[in-house]
């Protein structure tokens, strides 16, 4: 099958598959997945460069997944501190609640302190690898019309020169002011908080102290966070009044940082900002042939981490089937399944993160008072004490409709539209690597102990290897050595660690078929897998392929 191609190209200054608008996190990692599945991409950015100055400082499993889908986790490792705690602290400094998960059910550590402008830097720098992948800065958006067959941009350069752009699918990453997102007049509703906050990075850092802190001081709430490479960020609540200017000024900077330091005159300043928290959510994720992700799609308050997190979730789900969709090999009622997957997740880490503000700052004093005196209750229930320090109130993905088959109503506690687990595998030439280094960027058809292609006719086979689907056999670590038959490019994995098969013990079924964002697509035993299988073409709109279209595994 072809791959769709925008028409009247050749009108244009620049023509691409798909444009991104946004060199932030969320774009750049859109365009490295789809540049390394072979789409043409033109990336659009406003300024004249990366945004520079630090922004996110925390980054979850799931996003370090994600980017490792792409092929920089490596260097993206070195900017990040692991098993970072987050603790709550009382006026008086007591510690109520020690908020450190130590899962890695996922494949990496679930809270990471990190500095975006470095990371971000490495998903730019991700981008040369591609030749199908450009980046335009310095383009100022003036306008843009879609139709049935693509969409029209029209941007102006810094000297001034307008210059058109012609695109099968535009994805509009750019900020919560979004340009397009208010263009299209999607509704962008929820509330802006009342308080703003001044954030302040020091290098060298002077506390030195490991995690991050929020101290719930009824007259000035703040937080202290250790990030990597030495660096220690302070956030103090702007109080009524209190203007940026005002606190800028070097008496009032020592006032604040006499709050958490001996000695506020020695320090070395990287930069000083003042925020406005936001909660809101679009009223829809996608128009016809442009669709919103990151802050343009959702923005939320810092608290649990999950702004830059949230937008990461929006790429991993929305590249994968923008691919398919570009390539001719899925239908476009796939792209609808963005937004039913993505949105109600958003607004519950939305609503998560406003909680959390509550936690750190109550609106009303009398509502501290009740916290500080539920936090002593908790020392004296344990369970409910760990489902608050294991993080386990927090709402991880689970998608109930969209591009999966949902398993029988009579299977409790479903896998099916959750993200399957990674852990260290053993291959068959003796390496322990993580999962996701065998599957690749692509689905995956696993089943443990046996012939992961059994069960499927040559047809369905042929059809699924096409999309460039990985076959895989998990086996117990001490059968690799056994003689046994192998069908034709199936992949023989050992359980190293027996995660896996604990997860396949949980249900009835042993095999499960994974989309390439990781995600359980659907559930079978290998005499119903062909059902599944047919099903899940339905559901995905998926359509004949062409051999080879998306990237194969690293140690396949």
């Amino acid at each position: 099958m072809t791959s769709n191609r925008p028409e009247n190209a050749s009108a244009a200054d620049h023509s691409a598959q798909v444009v991104v608008l946004g060199a932030g996190p969320v774009g750049l990692t859109i365009a490295n997945y789809l540049g390394q599945i072979g789409v043409d991409v033109l990336v659009i950015e406003k300024l004249d460069k990366l945004i520079d100055y630090p922004r996110a400082i925390g980054i979850d499993d799931e996003s370090l997944r994600t980017i490792q889908a792409v092929g920089l986790v490596d260097k993206v490792l070195p900017h990040t501190t692991p098993w970072h705690a987050m603790r709550f602290l009382t006026p008086k400094g007591r510690c109520f609640a020690d908020i450190q998960p130590m899962t890695d059910e996922f494949g990496w550590s679930r809270r990471n302190a990190f500095i975006q402008p470095q990371v971000d830097g490495v998903l730019y720098e991700g981008l040369k690898r591609f030749a199908n992948v450009r980046t335009l800065f310095s383009r100022d958006m003036v306008d843009f019309s879609q139709d049935p067959s693509g969409v029209t941009l029209r941007m102006r350069t810094a000297e001034g020169v307008e210059e058109s752009v012609r695109a099968c699918y535009l994805v509009a990453c750019d900020g919560g002011n979004s340009y397009v997102r208010r263009s299209l007049g999607v509704s962008f509703e929820g509330r802006t908080a009342p308080n703003q906050w001044i954030v302040i990075d020091i290098a060298n850092d002077p506390l030195g102290t490991p995690n991050v802190y929020l101290c719930c001081d009824p007259v000035r709430p703040y937080v202290s966070a250790a990030l990597p490479h030495g660096v220690r960020r302070f956030e103090f609540m702007v109080m009524p009044g209190e203007t940026e200017e005002e606190l800028g000024k070097p008496e009032n900077m020592r006032r604040l940082l006499a709050k958490v330091l001996p000695d506020p005159d020695r320090v070395e300043l990287i930069r000083k900002r003042v925020y406005t928290h936001n909660a809101r959510l679009a009223g829809q994720f996608r128009v016809g042939r442009v669709v919103l992700a990151g802050d343009a799609a959702h923005i939320m308050p810092v608290w649990q981490g999950q702004g830059y997190n949230s937008g990461m979730r929006d790429a991993c789900n929305l590249a994968w089937k923008l691919g398919l969709v570009v390539k001719g090999l899925a239908g476009e009622s796939l792209l609808d399944t963005y937004e039913q997957e993505r949105r109600d997740h958003a607004k519950a880490m939305i609503d998560l993160s406003v909680l959390a503000g509550h936690v750190l700052a109550p609106p009303k004093r009398w509502q501290g008072t009740l916290r500080d005196g539920i936090s002593w209750l908790l020392n004296y229930l344990p369970p409910v004490k760990r489902y608050f320090l294991e993080m386990r109130f927090k709402p991880m993905p689970q998608y109930r409709q969209g591009a999966l088959v949902a398993a029988s109503p009579a299977l409790k506690n479903s896998p099916v539209g959750r993200m399957f687990i990674q852990p260290k595998v053993l291959t068959d030439d003796g390496r322990e690597v993580l999962l996701d280094e065998v599957i690749g960027s692509r689905f995956a058809i696993i089943a443990w102990g046996n012939d992961p292609t059994w069960g499927l006719s040559a047809e369905q086979v042929a059809f699924w290897r096409d999309l460039g689907t990985c076959f895989i056999q998990v086996l117990p670590s001490a059968q690799l050595k056994a003689e046994r038959a192998l069908a034709d490019g199936v992949i023989r994995i050992g359980d190293s660690t027996g995660r896996l098969k604990e997860w396949f013990g949980h249900y009835p079924a042993s095999v499960v078929v994974l989309r390439p964002d990781r995600f359980v697509a659907g559930l079978a035993i290998p005499q119903t897998l062909d059902k599944l299988c047919d099903a899940l073409v339905r559901a995905l709109a998926l359509k004949a392929a062409a051999p080879s279209v998306v990237a194969p595994s690293k140690v396949a």
